[in-house]
């Protein structure tokens, strides 16, 4: 495999960066680059906060899951809980925090599965999935901005919710696929 630290044919050359738009959830940026052997043109990047998202299993192997609305898409359905790492957090207690305010259970047995760029070609936004077990029901979630139906889903069902367009974001996606992925590698 070649890679552009490896072969500075494939290197952009980036001129500048001017901020367009920022606050503390989103930043845009104009960025002046030059592809090899192209014109310089600025190109727009969107930086967000890195995200940590909790695959909580069950002894029952079910996941731990939220329904919701999301506006944005204008469709409801199930994801994985998280949301983004404060400053004096890490990914794994991030995924803690975000679990037991989305859905009232709190996850122990916490460890990184997968860190990925879910839209590498214009956005920055790291996301890190950390998988947990032995869930302990603590309070009524949190956060109002966050709740929705909150379900042990079987993880037996997932590729199908999968192949009939139930399951929302990247991050549920990648953590379910690289989950299974893994346990079925062991299995054999």
């Amino acid at each position: 495999m070649t890679t552009a630290s490896s072969n500075p044919s494939f290197a952009w050359t980036i001129h500048g960066e001017r901020t367009v738009y920022d606050n503390p959830w989103v930043q845009l940026a104009l960025i002046d680059v030059e592809p090899p052997d192209h014109s310089r043109f600025e190109h727009h990047l969107v930086r967000l906060r890195p995200v940590a998202v909790a695959l909580v299993v069950d002894e029952q192997d079910r996941v731990l899951m939220l329904r919701r609305y999301r506006f944005v898409t204008r469709e409801l359905g199930w994801e994985l809980p998280g949301g983004f790492i404060d400053e004096e957090e890490d990914a794994i207690t991030a995924a803690a925090r975000e679990t037991e305010e989305e859905t009232g259970w709190r996850p122990e047995r916490l460890e990184r599965l997968v860190t990925f760029q879910p839209m590498v070609g214009m956005v920055d936004a790291p996301h890190t999935v950390v998988t947990g077990q032995d869930a302990k029901w603590v309070s009524a979630p949190s956060d109002p901005e966050e709740i929705g139906e909150i379900a042990w889903v079987p993880l037996d069902g997932v590729l199908d919710m999968m192949t009939n367009g139930q399951l929302f974001g990247s991050a549920t996606l990648v953590g379910l696929l690289y989950f299974l992925s893994r346990r079925e590698a062991k299995a054999t």
